[in-house]
């Protein structure tokens, strides 16, 4: 593809990304970098003014515990409506419209401390949490409809490097010096509206995704004038033929429901492989990571006010990460990329696990425990942060995308839930042996992968789905005009195809 193609999916990308930044700051703020006491003093007041005494102790608690929990709710709410929503509304659509979601859920957040309210920021991160499951859903299948398929890793890992990129702008702001004050973590939540009204501004200007508008809404035109925009060139006929290759190899047209696709054998190892690496990608330890930062440098001597200035480095660490990653995807591809990463951390895991259990009996241990929380993130970022998103989007043809990314929102939402109810307990009676079963699970991850999962970089979506006829024992119906050739398809044919 010529340069001004790559620039223009990569800038209808980077503007795509801005959306994924208010969910994940949010998330990241009120859990990891905005003191938790300024929220529960904010309770204890409001109850106070309410009903003339403080709150208990378990009350409080239980109003914390449900603002951060709520928003995994959200998102399982979001995820179960995005199937519809990307049919109706299709994938630019339904992206404009979940922008009202972040919207109202800024003024809710950033206006209860204003009026007393502890209700408006249990709905706000509610809704929060709606926005974000249906973003988690749309976006990622939107940008790998986008994109031509040499740069289809790299544009999906957009998401990643974004993501961190946000939690690394919200680990700045809310510095005390800056926002993480009593008297302004409201603007925190303020901040969240400014990507989603500059994509409001931004995205009607960029077309629907042209597999969308050719597969489902049957306008060809409207997908060659899509593809031209995209990729910045008038002939587009070779990647028309590969959507109608993909149209022709479809037994079935028209969008299926999760239960069509569950039931279907022909898709049975892609839906089992998307369903262990979200898993994995919930459950591999990365969420236990934070609980332990800011005490192993405690124990390294750091004093307390200058932790959170230390603390930024795990953002910087994410960001480069994930950027390497993104540069190097299409060369060395999704499957090794995660392979790796899920070894790496459990490796990082053992070595984290014996520092932690005798930093009490040598001084510099800590100092090693927190560069191995260092390289587990990098770990994760370097392929198991991003590339679960564009493993779902790849791994299906058209019909079953939306059935496919909301069954792996569900798996995700669910798996960020249980991290988040077991925990806690596992801790307890494991203490610092945790980081064990976390790399169990990493070492499972990869085991499977290693097994199961083909090489997908620089494949049709087409040729993607024929890897997987072997383990699925279903003979795949061959199109004789392939994406590969040279020669158009046939009118009669393309006729034929949009009558289906």
């Amino acid at each position: 593809f010529a340069r001004k193609s790559e620039h223009n999916t990569n800038m209808v990308s980077l503007i795509k990304q801005c959306y994924y930044w208010h969910s994940v700051i949010l998330n990241r703020l009120v859990v990891c970098v905005l003191p938790m006491q300024f929220i529960k003093s904010m309770y204890n007041r409001t109850w106070m003014e309410r009903y003339g005494q403080p709150a208990s102790t378990e009350t409080v608690t239980l109003l914390w515990s449900s603002t951060v929990s709520i928003f995994a709710i959200g998102g399982l709410l979001g995820t179960l409506c995005v199937s519809s929503m990307v049919k109706a509304l299709g994938r630019k659509g339904t992206l404009l419209l979940n922008n009202c979601f972040a919207v109202i859920a800024a003024v809710l957040l950033s206006l209860g401390e204003t009026a007393g309210s502890f209700e408006m920021l249990l709905v706000g991160r509610l809704i929060m949490g709606v926005d974000s499951g249906i973003a988690l859903c749309a976006l990622p299948m939107y940008l790998g409809e986008i994109s031509p398929r040499n740069i289809r890793g790299s544009i999906g890992q957009f998401n990643s490097i974004l993501i961190c990129l946000g939690v690394f702008t919200g680990q700045v702001l809310g510095l005390p010096q800056l926002l993480g004050q009593e008297s302004k973590w409201p603007f925190l939540f303020a901040f969240l509206a400014v990507p989603a009204l500059i994509q409001l501004c931004v995205l009607p200007f960029f077309p629907e995704s042209p597999r969308y508008l050719l597969m489902e809404r049957r306008d060809e035109a409207a997908a060659e004038k899509a593809f031209q925009r995209f990729l910045g060139k008038k002939d587009v006929s070779k990647e028309l033929e590969e959507v109608y290759a993909e149209g022709h190899a479809q037994s079935n047209l028209q969008v299926v429901s999760v239960p069509q696709l569950i039931r279907n054998p022909a898709v049975r190892w892609q839906l089992i492989t998307v369903i262990i690496t979200m898993a994995c990608y919930q459950l591999c330890g990365l969420n236990a990571i934070w609980y332990y930062t800011n005490g192993i440098l405690a124990e390294a001597g750091f004093a307390g006010n200058i932790i959170p200035y230390i603390t930024l480095s795990t953002g910087a660490v994410e960001t480069l990460a994930a950027i390497v990653s993104g540069l190097v995807i299409e060369r060395i591809g999704r499957r090794p990329l995660l392979i790796f990463g899920f070894s790496t951390m459990a490796v990082c895991f053992g070595f984290l696990t014996v520092f932690l259990n005798l930093q009490d009996r040598v001084s510099w241990f800590p100092y090693l425990s927190y560069v191995c929380i260092l390289a587990v993130i990098a770990c994760f970022c370097s392929g198991p942060g991003g590339i679960p998103f564009v493993l779902t989007g790849e791994l299906f043809e058209q019909s079953y995308r939306p059935a496919a990314f909301m069954i792996a929102g569900l798996v995700n939402w669910l798996s960020n839930f249980a991290v988040g109810l077991l925990f806690p307990f596992i801790q307890a009676a494991l203490q610092t042996y945790a980081f064990l079963v976390f790399a169990g699970v990493c070492i499972l991850g990869a085991a499977y992968l290693y097994t199961v999962l083909p090489e997908t970089k620089n494949k049709t979506f087409v040729e993607i789905s024929r890897s997987f006829a072997k383990i699925n024992k279903v003979v795949q119906w061959t199109y004789p005009y392939e994406a590969k050739g040279d020669n158009a398809v046939p009118q009669f044919l393309l006729q034929q195809y949009l009558k289906r």
